[in-house]
């Protein structure tokens, strides 16, 4: 499912980047737990300001989900 895909891609760019999802919400404002369990359905403005943050673009992102 393609929430499911877009919650672990979310979780391996947490991961690459090192930082902890308490990290994630200090430096976005975007609590990112519900939404890496994929209890949680992403808008695109907060899944493009998550990407801005990984260093990626939602091209990119989308490029490369399972």
């Amino acid at each position: 499912m393609l929430l499911e895909a877009i919650a672990g891609r979310l979780k391996e760019l947490r991961a690459e980047k090192g930082v902890s999802q308490e990290t994630v919400y200090e430096d976005t404002g975007v609590h990112i737990g519900k939404i890496e369990t994929a209890r949680y359905n992403i808008t695109v403005s907060t899944l493009s300001k998550l990407c801005n943050y990984y260093g990626t673009s939602l091209k990119e992102f989308f490029n490369e989900l399972d």
